[in-house]
């Protein structure tokens, strides 16, 4: 979900800070107002290129900032693993920018830090779809396609693709382990050796190991500062010689003692003394425990020391970031060796794994595709019928699939097409539609299946050129099916569509010396009045 947009000297908006609802947002205005600005500030985050007329007359520069929501798991793809190690511990949201300079120049930033424009396009693509350019980019991608058809199949299908991407990693790293052990017979003493040395240098380490050591280090160098400390506490507490604090604690308590029965309320104050007598005590015997621990522990420092350095010795030797990776590659180790104990060959017990997981990666891919067969005709024929219904000719729209080679998401290749106007033949959706049919294509192929966490916010540009009077309601009632599964922005000039909208923007000019563009959020009275002017004005409605 797209939390907030936050523009400055972008154009013709000097300063606006928009906080999006959930559903249905609708952004209105007159015709020139500067809506289509708002679609190009969020086409900057998207990877558009920087331009310098972006810079709002007398600014130094223009800036873009949003704050969306992040799913769980979608900065697991590697493709964003540079942005994974920016992201700040404990946040949940992605704060993406661009900045545009008096010269075109533009700088992308992830939570506050410059990274490359490409890979934060990338990430907020995952997060946000918008129509216009970005969607022909997006619905050129077979990929995207892909999710459509297996979301509009079903959870069944949705359940197989995620079994069929964690057996295809594991098929990945079957085939790497034994090209590793293929690629490592000739010098296979040395590996063994190499393997050997991994499980005896670890002995007796753990995941806590290295902690516990370094803690121990800590409180070992410091232990005269410690023993110090402990022997005047005891001193003061509880001393050998000499009255200490439990002792004039104990005299204290006498004394009140002796003359209790002529003041009763003194018994009580005398107990009280009484237990903090054996607290001091207690305390006294702790501290006293804990500085003979001290004393009997001559060598324990050089001890931990070899200790760590051992530790320190075994990850550079092994080339371990941390002692948890070296252990883990211990654990390898060990399985492997066990293995030969047994006498097992452990090329042949890879070959034998890799050739069980192409299986399973086969199965399921089959399984997938078979779905996809059936599915193809169905899920046809409801995006003809919604193109139908959003004015979109006769709504000829197709799915070809096509063999590919296997991959984590199958071996089917998919190609959506559409013939506009009759008489024409089919051809690919992302080259044929217009800005304004390929936004209306994607809101049929939404309406029939939401890609679901892939595209949790949809941003529609230019939805409504060109359509009226029944349609109009149509694509209104589109736009709502979708927004109760995601959150959606749509730039729109029909009423039918803003009165829908769970919140309203307003975006008009306000002349000046220069003259610019400001966006506010309606309260439900002004609501009332934009809907008025879009209609043609209170004076209109009342000749109705």
């Amino acid at each position: 979900m797209l939390r907030s947009l936050r523009i400055e000297n972008f154009v013709l908006i000097r300063d606006a800070d928009l906080a999006f609802g959930p559903g249905l947002n609708a952004v209105t205005g007159e015709t020139g107002a500067g809506k289509t600005i708002l679609a190009q500030a969020l086409g900057l985050l998207l990877g558009a290129r920087g331009d310098a007329g972006y810079v709002g007359p007398g600014a130094p520069e223009a800036y873009v900032e949003a704050e969306l929501d992040l799913p769980e798991g979608i900065l697991d793809d590697e493709e964003l693993a540079a942005l994974r190690e920016l992201r700040p511990e404990g946040e949940e949201g992605l704060v993406a920018a661009r900045r545009v300079f008096a010269d075109g120049r533009t700088r992308a930033y992830a939570w506050g830090r410059t990274v490359p424009r490409e890979e934060l396009a990338l990430a907020v693509d995952r997060l946000l779809a918008m129509s216009g350019q970005f969607e022909q980019r997006r619905l050129s991608k077979p990929s995207f396609q892909l999710d459509l058809l297996d979301a509009f199949i079903g959870d069944e299908q949705l359940r197989r693709r995620a079994e069929l991407a964690r057996a295809w990693r594991v098929l990945v790293a079957t085939r790497r382990d034994r090209d590793e052990l293929a690629q490592a017979e000739q010098g296979r003493a040395n590996h063994l050796d190499e393997l050997r040395q991994l499980v005896e240098r670890t002995e007796g380490f753990d995941a806590g190991s290295e902690e516990r050591l370094q803690a121990e280090r800590l409180r070992l160098r410091h232990s005269v500062d410690l023993a110090a400390a402990a022997s005047t506490a005891t001193e003061a507490l509880a001393p050998d010689q000499g009255e200490g604090a439990a002792e004039l604690a104990a005299r204290a308590g006498q004394a009140l003692t002796g003359v209790a029965g002529l003041a009763p309320e003194l018994s009580t104050i005398g107990a009280e003394i009484a237990d903090a007598e054996l607290r001091l005590r207690e305390a006294a015997s702790s501290v006293r425990s804990y500085l003979n621990a001290l004393e009997a522990e001559p060598g324990r420092l050089e001890s931990v020391e070899e200790e760590l350095d051992r530790v320190a010795e075994a990850k550079r030797r092994f080339q371990a970031t941390d002692l948890g990776e070296l252990l883990a590659r211990a654990d390898t180790a060990r399985v492997e060796l066990e293995a030969l104990d047994e006498g097992k060959d452990p090329l042949q017990a890879a070959e034998q794994a890799l050739l069980e997981a192409t299986e399973s990666v086969q199965s399921l891919a089959a399984s997938l595709s078979e779905a996809r067969h059936e599915g193809t005709e169905p899920f046809s024929k409801a995006v003809a019928e919604a193109l139908e219904g959003l004015a979109m000719g006769e709504g000829d729209f197709r799915v070809e699939l096509l063999p590919r080679d296997l991959g984590p998401s199958g071996a089917d290749g998919v190609s959506f097409q559409i013939r506009p106007n009759p008489g024409r033949s089919f051809a690919p959706v992302a080259e044929t539609a217009s800005g304004g049919e390929l936004s209306r294509v994607a809101l049929a192929l939404r309406t029939v299946a939401h890609a679901g966490a892939g595209e949790p916010t949809i941003v529609f540009d230019e939805i409504d050129a060109g359509v009226g009077g029944r349609t109009a309601h149509a694509v209104a009632e589109a736009l709502g099916r979708i927004a109760e599964r995601a959150q959606v922005l749509t730039i729109t000039h029909l009423p039918q569509i803003a009165s829908a909208a769970d919140t309203h923007f307003r975006v008009e000019k306000v002349p000046g010396d220069p003259t610019h563009t400001r966006i506010e959020a309606l309260a439900d009275s002004d609501k009332k009045e934009e809907l008025e002017r879009m209609l043609g004005g209170a004076e209109f409605l009342s000749t109705l």
